[in-house]
């Protein structure tokens, strides 16, 4: 099979979005918790997430507007409160994750429709999903557009939970405990990855073992 090489300015923008995408994989879901000012509740999922940086610990998430530009509701949400959280998405969540991403109407509830349970958040007002495996709670920070569809969002890390099991009191996480679920592209997803080790190599230590 030849070598494929596609310069992106050439192309539309779903077969960008099908690239990166596709190879840009597994990705972390942040199934986000928001609360409108009037404190109604959306959840919604995003696979535009990572972790950015830890002093200060940052995530950067990817929004999106809606095909008319107007605000779907998570970004609306921390446009007025500038406070969410991101909820971690195992296997027992991934069929509820996947309903909250339905185009529901702005009265219907995600929250509802998926039979989720909401529990209190400690330093932030937005509440986080009981049944997640882990939950990072979240201030904006900082979000920059770069077109009218597409805004890059900074926040700040102040408080992250975990389902009893996941982590002990050293920040050791078990990942058979947590079974993971990433995003690959379209409707494809992964779980439960095998794991292997590789230790970091100090410089002394392969010039070392390299020595002629």
């Amino acid at each position: 099979m030849p070598e494929i090489d596609v310069r992106f300015a050439n192309i539309a923008a779903d077969r960008r979005y099908k690239i990166l995408c596709s190879l840009v994989i597994p990705r972390p879901i942040a199934l986000v918790t928001s609360m409108s000012e009037d404190g109604v509740v959306n959840a919604a999922p995003f696979s535009f997430f990572n972790v950015f940086g830890d002093t200060p610990p940052i995530i950067a998430l990817g929004l999106h507007r809606r095909p008319d530009r107007t605000l779907k509701d998570t970004t609306a949400n921390i446009h007025a409160t500038r406070e969410f959280v991101v909820n971690l998405v195992d296997e027992t969540l991934a069929e509820a994750m996947n309903i909250t991403a339905i185009d529901f109407p702005a009265q219907e509830s995600e929250i509802v429709a998926a039979n989720l349970a909401l529990t209190a958040s400690t330093d932030v007002k937005v509440p986080r999903i009981a049944s997640a495996p882990a939950a990072l709670e979240c201030r904006w920070v900082h979000s920059v557009s770069f077109t009218a569809e597409r805004e890059l969002l900074l926040a700040e890390v102040v408080r992250a939970w975990t389902r009893e099991g996941v982590m002990d009191d050293k920040f050791n996480v078990d990942f058979v405990a947590y079974q993971p679920v990433g995003r690959l592209y379209y409707s494809l997803y992964t779980r439960k990855p095998e794991v292997f080790e590789m230790q970091r190599i100090a410089h002394a230590d392969w010039v070392k073992a390299n020595k002629p």
